[in-house]
Parts: structure tokens; C-alpha cells; sequence
């Protein structure tokens, strides 16, 4: 039922993300004609600035339809995690880009500028920019809403995206009414506020699309929810390692806990489905956990790696114990770098002062052998 759950707020995302970014490039694409041919006609070099920052927007928004195409489609052979990194590839060419616009009208305002040539804009300019600053602040308000809604990071600097473009018309507004009034390089001036201000959201968007695609973690308040919430488990001793990552909008965690070392496997993978559970439950972005159960902390106790496996401990045991009744049951711990074994009898053979006699005979026998630790005796019933 969760994979469903999952599977449904994914394709619902990818639509409304999709939606919301086709919208944009519609209205970007009627406000970049209308500023470049207006800011032409008009001589305002701002204008026309923000004719390029519009169809800067119109190519992000390209960018984002793709991201939301690919960013949610489940994971695949060459994909394994997913295609959240999409997103934020993305995001981090839309920062690129942004970048090399804002160079080209800092550029050419400065040449107008230095050129001492100053056509003075009409009303026309004046009402292609008004125009532009309330369609810009409604394609802000409306994609807000919806990032909020489907928690995605790119349609949210998208918004802000169009919110800059929104304040770039004020600052062309502005421009134009003060060469209008007799300041003729105002005109010009605003159009170099404006490529300054794509620039600096052209190095916001980079730098965070940066962040993640170097595997930066979560916040510390995200961090310290998932340990509580790990800690929390029953049957969870310890938490020595938590490691998490962002990836687009959502993120992944390995943990390691350290649980009963003679639990069996099957209490311990419970215990790890309900650490995966609670994590995911404690912080929302979290999609993707891998849990490591430990009998001890590892990053303490002597390490085990080179003792014998269990056929190659099991044929040194037998030739240690040549005399170990059948049938019997074997149980190994690899603990603080030895093998404790655990010994169980049929109870047919249970005798208290025999037992305990049987088991000195067996821990003596292992004395030669480093590999292994302590032995212990038990009976029970044991299916032939």
C-alpha cells in the first residue's frame, strides 16, 4: 500500500509540476515579445533587458518541464536511486545560464552607455513594464502556492525566479520614468541593476544545486529529529552512525544501530523495517534508508573480519569436538574479535552436573584456538 501511496504523490508532483512550468512559459514567452519589440520600438535598453531576462525565464522554464519529466519517473537499471538528481542538474544549469545573460546586458548597457547616445522612451515602455510587474507577481503567487503544496525546491526558485523578474520591471519602470523626466542614463542604469540582479540569482541557484550534488546533509534540526526517532525504536541500543544526503527534493540516510547481539536475524531486520519506518515518518524529505544493525558498536570493538565463516568454523569445531553428541544445533557470535558458540542439546540429554562438566570439556578444547571465545550449553527441542 505505502509503494502505491508513494508511486500516486510522485505522478501527481511530476503533473502539477509540469502544469505550473507550462503555464510560465507562456506568459514569459508573450512578455519577452512584447519587451523586446516594445524596448526596441522605444529605444530603452532596460526594457529590452528585461525582454532577455523574460526569455531567460522562458528557457529555465524549459529546463524545469524537462527536470519535472525526468526527476519523478521511478528508478530504473541505469538509475538505481531514482531520478531526483535531474532536478537538481537542472537547477544548476538554470544558474549557469542565468549567469551568462546577466553578463550580455551588463555588457551592452555599458556600451550604450559609453556611446553618449540617449533616446528617450514613451508611455508605450511605460505600459509594457507596468504590465510586466503584475504578470510576473501573479506567476509568482501562483507557482509558490503549488511548490509549497507538492514540497518542490526547483518550482520554489522558479517562483522566486519570476518574483526577480517582477522587481527587475520596477527597477526598468523607474528607469524609464527618470529618462523620461530628463535623466537619460537612468535608462541605462536600470538596465545594469537588472543584469545584476540576474546574476545574483543565477549564483543562488548554482550554489545550492552545488550543495547537493557534493552530497551535503540535511540540516542539523532535520539530523537531530532522525536520531531521536531512531532512538525511539524498541530494541535499538545505540545510534553510532547517521549519514545523510540531500538528492532534488528528496534525500537518503544510512544509520547504523547497535541491537542485542543474540537477537535472531529475523528480530533484527524488524527492528531495521521499523527504523526505516519511523525515520521517513520523522522527517518528510527523507525517501531512501539503508540500515546497518550492529551487535556491538564497530567502531569501537575489536574487529571480526578475519575470522573463519561459518563452514570453515564449523569443520574446526568438529575436529575439536569429536565427541558432540548428534543431533545438535550450533549457534556462532562474532563478538570483539572471537567466536562465542552456543551449543544446544536435545533435552533428552539434559542433566544439570553432566552439562556443566560437558561444557568445561568443550571450552577447554578450544583453548588452542585464538579464533574462538566462550562456550555455552543449552537443551532443547531439536527437530531431527
Amino acid at each position: 500500500m505505502g509503494g502505491h501511496h508513494q508511486h500516486d504523490v510522485l505522478a501527481e508532483r511530476s503533473s502539477v509540476s509540469q502544469r505550473v512550468t507550462i503555464v510560465g512559459a507562456l506568459v514569459n514567452l508573450l512578455l519577452s515579445a512584447l519587451k523586446l519589440v516594445v524596448g526596441w520600438m522605444a529605444s530603452s535598453a532596460a526594457l529590452m533587458a528585461d525582454g532577455i531576462h523574460s526569455l531567460s525565464d522562458l528557457a529555465s522554464d524549459a529546463l524545469v518541464w524537462f527536470a519535472a519529466r525526468h526527476a519523478h519517473e521511478e528508478p530504473d537499471d541505469e538509475h538505481p536511486y531514482g531520478h531526483g538528481r535531474f532536478e537538481t542538474a537542472a537547477t544548476l544549469g538554470l544558474g549557469i545560464l542565468l549567469g551568462i545573460v546577466a553578463l550580455g546586458i551588463v555588457w551592452d548597457a555599458i556600451e550604450r552607455a559609453a556611446s553618449g547616445v540617449h533616446a528617450v522612451p514613451g508611455m508605450l515602455a511605460v505600459y509594457a513594464a507596468l504590465i510586466s510587474i503584475f504578470a510576473k507577481e501573479a506567476l509568482y503567487w501562483y507557482t509558490i502556492v503549488v511548490a509549497k503544496r507538492v514540497r518542490s525546491e526547483m518550482l520554489r526558485a522558479n517562483a522566486w525566479h519570476h518574483r526577480s523578474d517582477a522587481i527587475s520591471s520596477v527597477v526598468v519602470l523607474i528607469g524609464i520614468g527618470g529618462a523620461m523626466a530628463g535623466w537619460s542614463d537612468l535608462d541605462s542604469v536600470a538596465a545594469v541593476v537588472v543584469g545584476a540582479m540576474v546574476a545574483k540569482i543565477g549564483w543562488d541557484l548554482g550554489w545550492e544545486a552545488m550543495r547537493e550534488l557534493v552530497d551535503e546533509a540535511l540540516e542539523p534540526e532535520q539530523v537531530e529529529s532522525a536520531q531521536q526517532a531512531i532512538m525511539a525504536v524498541d530494541g535499538v541500543r545505540s545510534l553510532h552512525m547517521l549519514r545523510t544526503r540531500r538528492q532534488g527534493h528528496q534525500a537518503s540516510a544510512d544509520v547504523h544501530v547497535q541491537v542485542d547481539p543474540r537477537l535472531s536475524v529475523s528480530e533484527g531486520h524488524m527492528i531495521s523495517l521499523a527504523v526505516e519506518e519511523q525515520l521517513k515518518e520523522a522527517v518528510e524529505a527523507i525517501n531512501d534508508v539503508t540500515v546497518h544493525i550492529d551487535p556491538e558498536d564497530d567502531e569501537q570493538a575489536i574487529p571480526c573480519r578475519d575470522l573463519p565463516l561459518r563452514d570453515a568454523a564449523l569443520d574446526r569445531l568438529k575436529a575439536l569436538w569429536p565427541a558432540l553428541p548428534d543431533p545438535h544445533r550450533i549457534t556462532l557470535h562474532y563478538l570483539s574479535g572471537k567466536i562465542d558458540v552456543d551449543v544446544e542439546l536435545p533435552l533428552g540429554q539434559a542433566d544439570s552436573a553432566q552439562a556443566s562438566d560437558f561444557q568445561r570439556s568443550l571450552q577447554a578444547a578450544l583453548e588452542p584456538e585464538p579464533e574462538f571465545g566462550r562456550v555455552r550449553v543449552s537443551f532443547g527441542f531439536i527437530a531431527q
